[in-house]
């Protein structure tokens, strides 16, 4: 679409489309989501009774709080109606576009009723429970419907400090608030996550044109440790920097090389800036008669020498140069060094290389079940809730 040109429907349609598939992609990729069948499970309203000498108790296994909290914060967009990767708009771009195949229609429809029977309940009965409490001291009572408690959680306690939501349920306690969300949000990324199968089914059968590699965008980090090839440059600040990544670096940066002086990218308040790692390929520490062949005759160590044992240069001066325990020499005694006069200011030129990351297809759950009343002894399990509004797996 050109600068000035208005959006056609078919357009608006894609760009809701492909937001949701890379948004779900990422709720996908959670850590709740890596064992479907668990997560199923937590959508479940299930309370474990056990009776002893007359008296009832109620027993809850939840995941951890923070592990819930970053799944509704990857959520969070997919549940706001503001955003385009808003589930009821991807609902819609597909009824749109599908609005002549019965058969898809009448999935999208079943999808939209449960989504918003789940998400958003209209009545206190729909959301499944509720509680009530009574402060003796005040005589006052409140009672919050599961739902309403559930949201108070996610938008008084994690994604905003809401002062109304955190006003309404603050009598129960952050125990109830996050135990009435764990279901809404396990429940919120089963449905998330079956409508990204949807879409990835029709696209891959060629009934949905989306853009290119759109299912193969790298959404999460599988790890926070990488090592990657770069060329770094510094010069002193106020140099003129380059105007692009690709360009000729400018008259004065100098290519960051083992001769260079790390000491010179030491900041009096952040300390030093630039390190340097010890070569993965040295895997032996020099022994103390290595150590001692390595002096120079003023009874010193060369920049080089130093570097290859891992020392950074130049070396802390006032003490005596010995050998510690783990094999590298070192000063007894450590000093101050003086600030560079003027701070340098590193650039980094990175090379990037992407590779698909295939992700797993075909995922379906059974007919959403009802709140279970479990007794905490025997296995039998009692549906205490007819399945209401609930609908089949859909199979492309």
């Amino acid at each position: 679409m050109g600068r000035g040109q208005a959006e056609t429907l078919d357009e608006k349609h894609q760009r809701w489309l492909e937001a949701y598939v890379v948004r779900a992609c990422r709720v996908e990729e959670h850590s709740l989501a890596s064992d479907w069948d668990a997560l199923v499970e937590l959508t479940r309203m299930k309370i474990n009774v056990r009776v002893h000498n007359g008296e009832a108790r109620i027993r809850y296994e939840l995941p951890p709080e923070e592990v819930v909290e970053s799944a509704a914060a990857r959520l969070r967009p997919i549940l706001m109606d503001k955003e385009d990767c808003f589930h009821m708009k991807a609902l819609a771009a597909l009824g749109y576009i599908f609005r002549a195949s019965p058969q898809d229609a009448k999935w999208i429809q079943a999808a939209r009723t449960e989504w918003r029977t789940r998400v958003s309940p209209s009545t206190r009965e729909e959301s499944g429970y509720w509680v009530m409490v009574a402060d003796t001291a005040t005589g006052e009572d409140h009672d919050l419907d599961a739902h309403r408690l559930a949201w108070a959680w996610i938008y008084g306690d994690v994604v905003h400090h809401d002062p109304e939501r955190r006003k309404e349920g603050d009598p129960f306690g952050l125990l109830d608030r996050f135990r009435a969300a764990v279901p809404l949000v396990a429940w919120a990324m089963v449905g998330t996550i079956e409508l990204l199968n949807y879409i990835r089914a029709l696209s891959e059968a060629g009934l949905l044109q989306l853009r290119q590699g759109v299912f193969d965008e790298q959404v999460a980090l599988k790890s926070t440790v990488w090592e990657e090839t770069a060329e770094i440059y510094y010069a002193p600040v106020g140099t003129e920097p380059p105007s692009l990544a690709s360009s000729p670096m400018p008259a004065g940066w100098l290519p960051l090389s083992k001769a260079t002086d790390l000491s010179i990218f030491r900041h009096r308040f952040a300390g030093s800036l630039v390190h340097q790692e010890r070569s993965p390929s040295m895997t032996e520490l020099p022994s103390p008669e290595e150590v001692e062949a390595a002096r120079s005759p003023k009874g010193g160590y060369s920049r080089a020498q130093l570097a290859a044992w891992g020392v950074p240069w130049p070396p802390p001066k006032g003490g005596r140069t010995s050998r510690p325990s783990d094999g590298r020499p070192h000063t007894t005694t450590a000093h101050r060094r003086r600030p560079c006069p003027v701070q340098p200011r590193p650039t980094l030129r990175r090379r990037r290389s992407t590779s698909a990351d295939p992700r797993q297809r075909g995922r379906t759950r059974s007919p959403c079940p009802a709140p279970l009343l479990v007794p905490d002894r025997s296995p039998a399990e009692a549906d205490t809730r007819p399945h209401a509004n609930c609908r089949p797996p859909y199979v492309l």
